[in-house]
């Protein structure tokens, strides 16, 4: 019908640096990449996972819709950070709707907050492997502040929130979506400006998820406090071969501190997997973010852990018209899409 509803949905990955939208419709020939851009915000205006500056980055919204031409109001979003807590944990096995009335009640011993202060979701896994009367579930808590400025946020900006989703659980969704199933264990990392998130697949079920506050403009504040400049220029200055602010001995001793910090919190993080599996090894780590593009990271990371590293490719199963999207910039800036894609491919009406 010319006038139907439709369940498709925009991909909105609001990042503390950019923003990133993507639209995918369904044709005959499998799912096709209509819409997709990107916008850098103003610095400061989204600090931590936390909004500064409503206003600003509203009107940002507004213009990524207007410049990519994007129509559809109804958006999926994710967050993440400190105030997210995302668990694996083991219940008396029970019907969906006796977890609904107890869920408050299993979550309260695995949430660090008050539980009145935040929003409770779940997802029943199926059979605890070590015992039948169990079953596992996947538990998410999210402060209720936190979610409410996001909401409220993509609302000032004239848009529809339809589904608020974390951002580990986005990655997951676009690597099952472009990736064979598979019985090794897979780490997915997502490298952003201000924090990394982190999720260990077990054959292809999350057994695993953090975000630790690690990001790339960890390089920026080291040049900014090296050299003096704004947040912008440390920027230019990050992705530039040559620059009179600052020798190139002094940016790759820069780089070289940051991701060795990366690599340590990392694999801190795998360590906690290793104890609840110390039999099992991670045998591929699939990178996305803008950190994911930094030659000397991955080099060290393949290093520290011993896995194969990949950088994912959140395009690979969709349908992309050359007329209308560059190859050569969707392979360039294909890691920071990740989430917005993994976003996208929800429906207004998803669980």
């Amino acid at each position: 019908m010319l006038f139907g509803k439709t369940s498709n949905i925009v991909g909105l990955d609001i990042g503390s640096r950019t923003l990133k939208a993507a639209e995918i419709i369904e044709t005959k020939q499998g799912r096709r990449l209509k819409s997709f851009g990107m916008l850098d915000i103003t610095s400061g205006a989204i600090e931590d996972s936390g909004i500064k500056d409503a206003e600003t980055v509203a009107d940002s919204l507004r213009q990524l819709f207007k410049e990519n031409n994007i129509r559809m109001k109804n958006v999926a979003i994710s967050i993440g950070g400190y105030s997210v807590i995302v668990k694996k944990i083991a219940v008396q096995a029970m019907t969906e709707d006796q977890l609904q009335e107890t869920i408050n009640v299993e979550a309260e011993q695995y949430i660090p907050f008050d539980i009145s202060d935040v929003n409770i979701d779940y997802q029943i896994l199926g059979e605890n492997k070590n015992n039948p009367n169990q079953m596992d579930v996947l538990l998410v808590a999210a402060k209720k502040d936190m979610v409410n400025d996001y909401v409220n946020l993509v609302r000032m900006a004239g848009l529809n929130p339809c589904i608020v989703d974390i951002d580990a659980c986005a990655l997951q969704n676009i690597f099952e979506i472009n990736y064979d199933a598979t019985d090794e264990n897979i780490a997915l990392i997502d490298i952003g400006d201000c924090k990394t998130s982190l999720n260990i697949l077990k054959s292809n079920s999350s057994v695993f998820m953090r975000d630790v506050s690690l990001g790339c403009n960890m390089i920026n504040r080291k040049i900014i406090s090296l050299v003096d400049c704004s947040f912008e220029e440390a920027e230019q200055i990050k992705h530039s071969d040559q620059t009179d602010k600052i020798s190139a001995d002094d940016l790759r001793e820069i780089v070289s501190s940051v991701v060795a910090d990366w690599c340590t919190e990392i694999k801190r993080a795998l360590d906690f997997f290793y104890s609840a599996y110390p039999d099992d090894q991670i045998t591929k780590i699939i990178l996305s973010g803008g950190g994911a593009n930094i030659k000397e990271f991955r080099q060290l990371l393949a290093l520290e852990i011993l896995s194969e590293i990949e950088i994912i490719n959140p395009f690979k199963n969709f349908e992309v018209n050359s007329k209308s999207f560059d190859a050569s910039y969707l392979e360039e800036i294909a890691p920071q899409a990740a989430i917005c894609m993994g976003l996208a491919i929800r429906k207004v009406d998803d669980k």
